[in-house]
């Protein structure tokens, strides 16, 4: 049987083959390696708000719960953005007849000027969005919240940021490995938005007995993200 031989002319390509075989290689695997790079998926993103907002000051020194400005979390896929209605219940205050006066907090305040703006043109304020998923993922804040998943597991100690940052990858392997282990992200439900909150006792201990009481079986079927 006569076996099959390259013609001689195609020696001298080999190199070049070779190095073009490599440099391909080489820029996939630097593309897959920055890809799953923390950075990339902006983690430490922390972008300039309109209003300097400090959580750290309203949730944390103040106490304010989550869902005082964050009010459709329990109830619906979305947090929501509070409007500026929300901010002048305390920071302009209103008479027995409904209009507004300046008794609030801070009414003068040359950093709330764009709240006063945005109320004065009937518009909201240009929130810049910190968490953003792809538009191919779904994500049920309420399904999360509402089973006891803290606001901590995901966003972090919002309660200690001057400026809110993203804190966790947000990643498909992030999501699995809770969805995978959530006894150790559980917490009785009047303590998600506690965010100081932390366990008398074995975390993993706690969750595994509130998954069995609450029947949790976190799916990790695709089709649970991907619709």
């Amino acid at each position: 049987m006569k076996r099959f031989q390259f013609p001689a002319w195609i020696n001298p390509l080999l190199p070049v083959m070779a190095g073009f075989l490599g440099i391909v290689l080489v820029y996939y695997g630097g593309l897959f390696a920055y890809a799953i790079q923390p950075e990339t998926s902006d983690v430490g993103y922390r972008p300039e708000q309109p209003v300097p907002f400090s959580h750290a000051l309203h949730a944390g020194r103040l106490k304010m719960d989550c869902r005082y400005c964050h009010n459709t979390v329990e109830i619906a896929a979305h947090a929501a953005v509070p409007p500026v209605a929300t901010c002048l219940n305390c920071h302009q205050g209103k008479n027995e007849k409904g209009e507004a006066v300046a008794v609030g907090i801070h009414v003068e305040s040359v950093k709330l000027a764009p709240v006063r703006e945005a109320a004065a043109l009937n518009e909201p304020i240009p929130w810049q969005r910190v968490h953003d998923l792809p538009d191919y993922v779904y994500f049920d804040h309420s399904a999360h919240v509402t089973r006891g998943v803290s606001c901590v597991s995901c966003h972090g100690r919002v309660d200690q940021m001057e400026v809110v940052e993203q804190k966790a990858t947000l990643a498909m392997g992030f999501c699995l490995k809770c969805h995978r282990d959530a006894e150790p992200n559980l917490r009785p439900v009047d303590q998600v938005t506690n965010l100081g909150w932390k366990p008398d006792g074995d975390a993993k201990a706690i969750g595994a007995a509130i998954a069995l009481e609450r029947g949790i079986h976190p799916s990790e079927h695709c089709t649970t993200c991907h619709r």
